[in-house]
């Protein structure tokens, strides 16, 4: 009986005090906000300033959208001040170190993201702000941003981007508001980068942090009464993981861009292969430049190189389809369907002329070859024939048969021709 009436009152006194602690953190809490207001700001005299220190913890890079150049991630920012309506002593409230307020109760700072891209200024859930004795003031709400990225794409996919998230206050000047990056208790020295947690921090597929350094930015030019005048800037600067474009798109752009370079293995003959293999290539090209296309902004600041190498490809390609067309034209042509032109006519057959005219000097002579050696000669050389001009008594075969041969040679009005044994002897005179 002894040992239970023991254990009875040592129930007793545990939930007694219990009680005790719980009426002591209520008794604290109607303390502190008996006479609070928390729309006006926590100084003395008007003039005074409240400084606001900020630190910014990242637990993942969501994505970086290129086309959208927007940047989204998933960050806790830390938000420190000093209000002393909100002071008070543990030692009076048997101990209590922090008191646990809804952040809708008391003073905010009005720190938003300023170059954030959806209008959502606000922060993601509204946690709940601890108060520590001295009224020192902690809030670290979780937030989602999406901010806007300026991309950098010339050296796709080998590139580094540099995206900022940029705060300030929304409604208070640097005269009422001062920011300030977050002291380290170890080092009193200010967080000059985000804070990165490995227990929480996720790894992003395709972007590695290579930097990120944070600092307070001041715009002289405005005055201190303007609402830009100060801002703290997180910068992360990354460095996209080429693997998966490497694989996928620089490789087999190579080795198709080396299949052009086999049409010229190809005989003239088969000049439909030819100009198939060039189109194959031109549109394979074609492909991987709209893939391209989808990753980069639309924007004409800059071009991938890349995308330039592409185009190079392209243009290399479609002359490549314009040779074999031409040369498969000319492969293709007959007398019967095409005629020699004056211009070629004249320089082709003069030389004709011309060979024969050194023929009969050196002993040969056109008679030797006799009339229709030389239109054949003429006809199957220079692809030219009566039929295939169309016009009798103007093409070169009807003018060689119109005429009759000489006693020194083929008749007819060049000086190369007629010039038989006459003319050897004439020589030899």
């Amino acid at each position: 009986m002894q040992g239970l009436g023991l254990l009875f009152c040592a129930l007793l006194w545990e939930g007694g005090r219990g009680a005790s602690g719980g009426n002591e953190e209520l008794r604290l809490y109607e303390k502190l906000f008996a006479n609070y207001d928390k729309n006006t700001r926590p100084v003395r005299h008007p003039d005074d300033t409240v400084p606001v220190q900020i630190m910014l913890t990242l637990t993942n890079l969501i994505s970086l959208n290129e086309k959208e150049e927007t940047l989204t991630t998933n960050v806790w920012l830390k938000i420190e001040w000093v209000d002393y309506r909100l002071n008070y002593s543990n030692s009076e409230f048997e101990g209590i170190r922090s008191l646990r307020v809804p952040s809708d109760m008391v003073w905010l700072p009005d720190i938003v993201l300023e170059n954030n891209i959806d209008g959502q200024f606000e922060i993601a859930y509204y946690a709940n702000v601890l108060v520590y004795p001295g009224g020192a003031m902690y809030w670290l709400p979780p937030a989602i941003y999406r901010s806007t990225c300026a991309i950098e794409v010339t050296y796709f996919p080998f590139d580094w981007q540099n995206c900022s998230l940029v705060f300030q206050s929304q409604t208070y000047s640097a005269n009422e508001v001062e920011l300030q990056l977050s002291i380290n208790e170890e080092t009193a020295r200010p967080f000059d980068e985000i804070d990165i947690d490995p227990a929480a921090f996720t790894e992003n597929g395709e972007w590695a942090i290579r930097h990120r350094p944070a600092w307070k930015v001041l715009h002289p030019e405005l005055g201190r009464e303007a609402l830009g005048f100060q801002e703290i800037r997180f910068s992360l600067i990354i460095q996209r993981k080429p693997l998966f474009y490497v694989i996928n798109i620089i490789v087999p752009c190579v080795l198709i861009s080396s299949l052009v370079v086999l049409v010229y293995f190809l005989p003239a003959q088969a000049g439909g292969q030819k100009c198939t293999l060039s189109i194959s290539v031109l549109l394979a090209q074609t492909v991987f430049l709209f893939l391209i296309a989808q990753k980069v902004p639309e924007t004409s600041l800059s071009v991938p190189l890349i995308g330039k190498y592409l185009m190079f490809v392209m243009g290399v390609a479609t002359l490549i389809v314009m040779n074999c067309v031409i040369v498969l034209n000319v492969s293709l042509r007959t007398p019967n369907t095409h005629c020699m032109s004056e211009q070629l006519k004249h320089v082709s057959v003069g030389g004709r002329a011309q060979w024969g005219d050194e023929g009969g000097r050196g002993g040969g002579s056109a008679r030797d070859l006799g009339v229709e050696g030389v239109l054949g000669r003429g006809r199957g050389d220079l692809g030219i024939s009566a039929r295939g001009c169309g016009v009798k008594g103007t093409s070169l075969g009807g003018e060689l048969e119109n005429r009759e041969p000489t006693e020194g040679g083929i008749g007819g009005t060049h000086p190369g021709w007629g010039r038989g044994a006459q003319g050897r002897e004439e020589s030899k005179a």
